[in-house]
């Protein structure tokens, strides 16, 4: 197929202009792919609507960005139609049909300069309304660059991923393969079993994911015969891994686990490993070139933390984004007159440079005046070999204020009891440590990457508990 030219054209004679917002609301496809690159060609800017959010939930982003118009499947562009102009794949009254544009006027791309705004990705919302971080030209090139880089793309690559493109993670994966001119295959929504065989049909040699995705094929029953001789490398990213599950992995694929860190805010890895660099699981790396990291004091963010004392993961370099849209409050929160970004991980760093995320200052859990962090229980509970995922969250106290509480996945429901985990639990942890509570559950809450959301957590009921009142 030619370059679909007449998609960045058709937006052009319908009014659309340089800095024009344009949200970006299509499943992951070819298509989400081309109206990118037409947005960008024409010198806008690409606000990018995860499609699992409501038509509530984009229209906030359609409003708060200030966008000149939508790109929606045909299904949902009834609910838009009233507000704003509207492309659509497929016929629809009072819209404009993009799916039979792929050729037409050629529309040479409007120069752009690395200060120009590029994107407005939004947050996911978990303290309130999303807020949209603003991405540069310049910085988001610094960001796939980087990543092209240090994991050693090349155009003999064959990328598989189920990452959302709306979201960071996934947007960078996208960029940083075209940049080498290498194969990206895809799908819309991760199937652990089509991933399997994906790997082994296409050759794939890179997979790119978060956490769980990782477990859900490990515990897949095709993982068995599964030929994945073909992959030199795997990325993870997105939130902390156990360095047991880390380990099964690197043991299973036949390949590096290049564990890494990012967010929203700094338009995608900042810290990653690569395989030129000495292995360090559990570890998310050093810091990417053009990126500085420092520890901050939980209590002060402009000193720094004693050495190898956890604290807050700061953040100063190119790709760090210019501020929240239309938001300088919530901007000088997060972002210091020199330039630090407060990230809101806590971390800590050795003495080789090496960081290591030791949770989210927010998933905290103080118990009777300890700090307990979820992330280092689940990597003790991941340890034992009939767990397939495990998240931990707080649960309020009168008595101690919160206490940690277990919930775990079994590794193909085979027969596990809470007894036989917090014997486990106690082999490893100090007392106060140790989970109040395991709960079994069949799957754990996730957003639309597959990171497992622990505020959700509460929510959850022990399906082994009468529901109904009494």
């Amino acid at each position: 197929m030619n370059w679909p030219g007449a998609w960045p054209a058709l937006f052009a004679d319908r009014g659309l202009k340089t800095n024009d917002r344009i949200v970006l609301h299509l499943p992951n496809g070819w298509q989400w792919i081309v109206a990118y690159h037409a947005i960008a060609r024409l010198g806008a800017v690409v606000v990018p609507a995860n499609f699992l959010l409501s038509a509530e939930e984009v229209a906030y982003i359609h409003e708060n960005s200030q966008a000149a118009a939508l790109i929606v499947p045909a299904e949902r562009a009834t609910f838009f139609k009233a507000n704003t102009r509207v492309f659509t794949l497929g016929r629809i009254p009072e819209t404009e049909d993009l799916s039979d544009l792929l050729e037409g006027k050629y529309l040479p791309p409007v120069e752009r300069s690395p200060d120009d705004l590029f994107t407005i990705g939004y947050t996911s919302g978990t303290t309130g309304r999303p807020k949209g971080a603003t991405m540069t030209h310049g910085g988001l090139f610094a960001s796939l660059a980087g990543t092209a880089t240090i994991h050693l793309r090349h155009s003999g690559d064959a990328v598989l991923t189920a990452l959302p493109f709306p979201h960071v993670y996934g947007n960078i994966v996208m960029n940083a393969t075209f940049l080498v001119g290498s194969r990206l295959i895809t799908i819309a929504r991760f199937d652990a079993g089509e991933c399997l065989r994906l790997i082994e049909s296409e050759k794939v040699t890179l997979f790119e994911g978060v956490p769980t995705m990782f477990y859900q094929m490990l515990a897949h029953p095709e993982i068995e015969g599964a030929d994945l001789s073909c992959l030199t490398r795997c990325t993870v990213g997105g939130q902390t891994m156990p360095l047991a599950k880390i380990n099964a992995v690197i043991e299973r694929f036949g390949c590096p686990l290049l564990e890494l860190w990012g967010m929203t805010e700094v338009a995608g890895p900042a810290v990653t490993h690569s395989p030129y660099w000495p292995p360090r699981p559990g570890s998310i790396g050093l810091p990417m070139p053009g990126s500085e990291t420092r520890i901050a004091d939980l209590e002060n963010s402009k000193t720094e933390a004693a050495p190898g004392t956890p604290g807050e993961l700061m953040v100063r370099g190119a790709m760090v984004t210019r501020g929240y849209w239309q938001n300088e409050i919530a901007t000088r929160e997060v972002i210091d007159e020199q330039g630090w970004l407060a990230t809101g991980d806590i971390a800590r760093v050795d003495s080789d440079g090496y960081l290591f995320i030791v949770d989210r200052k927010k998933d905290l859990i103080i118990t009777a005046g300890y700090n307990i962090y979820p992330a280092e229980l689940e990597q003790v509970i991941a340890m034992h070999p009939r767990v397939a995922m495990v998240a931990v969250a707080g649960i309020a106290d009168e008595e101690k204020g919160e206490l940690a509480q277990a919930f775990v996945v079994r590794h193909r429901s085979v027969e596990l009891t809470e007894d036989e985990l917090l014997v486990h639990c106690r082999k490893h942890l100090a007392s106060y440590k140790i989970p109040r509570r395991v709960i079994f559950v069949d799957d754990l809450p996730k957003n639309s990457t597959g990171k497992i959301l622990r505020r959700s957590l509460r929510d959850v009921k022990d399906p082994t508990k009468d529901q109904t009142p009494s």
